[in-house]
């Protein structure tokens, strides 16, 4: 490893696990790329890599994913995979590995997104194949990109999370609206069942609550909407918590969306997970792409945005299915 910075940041993560074997390779993709792997078990004691990446280091934003109105919707990923288990999650289709990677190079990707902004105002998802917050006391990430943010007019980032109990006091530049904390709000029913490891729905309002009294920008991610069993029971009781405990009026917008996966994903995760509900549902498959059928993808929305219009206006509500186009 060449560069200084990079060696750097690797030996502070490091300190992090005193006891831990360290074997060095020559390239992560000889580990991670590796053939018939199990990515759900290995995610049951992860190991984690320490990379540089190279190539293109920033994308053009994905069709399935919301741009929340933005002309230059792009993401960039700082890791491979995560720390927290949700079941239905795509990287469990999209990766042969359950471990996670994790790059070294930040300075590289900055660079990457400095040429975008000599050309255009950018809109990124920092926090896109994996949850940043999730290991920030980590490595530091979502800090150095709030102060990169800051140093760039024309850059605004989102961070999405599914985190609880954040320590946002540490966090720079707190109230500018450049770097937006995008929180992934599920009902209890979801969260025990499906969503392992991350913040339950308690903690991630407490991080809600937490982030707009520091001043920072806040969005909810309604999306994806899971299919579950009473499920308007199980989302209405979410909703009267979040309506109840959340000032609304502070929310800069909220995104509504159902379950959405690619084709060949989906093969890949019903192969791993034979026992999962989420993953094994009857989905349509529609131009390779599978979800709920039409009735029900309307009906769990259609529900979800009436019930945010009693607090949020329309232009501040947007809907995955509006997007297309």
């Amino acid at each position: 490893m060449a560069d200084p910075l990079c060696r750097e940041k690797a030996e502070e993560i490091i300190r992090h696990f005193p006891k831990a074997e360290i074997i060095k390779i020559n390239h992560y993709k000889d580990v991670f790329n590796r053939h018939k792997q199990n990515c759900v078990r290995q995610h049951e004691s992860q190991a984690l890599i320490l990379a540089v990446k190279q190539g293109k280091l920033v994308y053009p934003g994905a069709e399935v994913c919301q741009n929340m109105g933005h002309k230059h919707f792009y993401y960039t990923s700082c890791m491979m995979n995560c720390l927290f288990d949700c079941e239905y999650c795509y990287l469990k289709g999209m990766y042969p590995s359950g471990n996670m990677v994790i790059f070294l190079n930040l300075g590289d990707i900055f660079k990457e997104v400095e040429d975008l902004l000599s050309e255009h105002p950018v809109y990124l998802c920092v926090s896109y194949d994996t949850d940043l917050m999730a290991i920030e006391a980590l490595t530091g990430y979502v800090g150095e990109w709030i102060r990169f943010t800051e140093e760039h007019p024309d850059l605004v980032i989102e961070v999405r999370t599914k985190a609880g109990n954040i320590d946002f006091g540490k966090l720079p530049a707190k109230g500018t609206g450049k770097s937006i904390f995008a929180f992934t709000v599920s009902p209890d029913y979801v969260v025990e069942h499906y969503e392992h490891k991350t913040g339950s729905l308690s903690d991630r309002i407490k991080s809600i609550k937490r982030a707009m009294e520091l001043g920072f920008t806040v969005r909810l991610c309604f999306d994806p909407m899971i299919y579950c069993p009473d499920w308007k029971t199980e989302y209405g009781k979410m909703m009267d918590r979040i309506t109840s405990e959340i000032d609304m009026d502070r929310i800069h917008d909220v995104s509504v969306g159902s379950f959405r996966l690619s084709e060949d994903y989906l093969k890949a995760m019903r192969r791993n997970m034979p026992g999962s509900a989420v993953v094994q549902y009857p989905y349509q498959n529609d131009h390779g792409v599978y979800h709920y059928s039409e009735k029900l993808t309307n009906e769990m929305e259609n529900w979800m945005v009436n019930r945010l219009r009693e607090f949020i206006p329309d232009e501040r509500i947007f809907r995955w299915k509006e997007q297309e186009g």
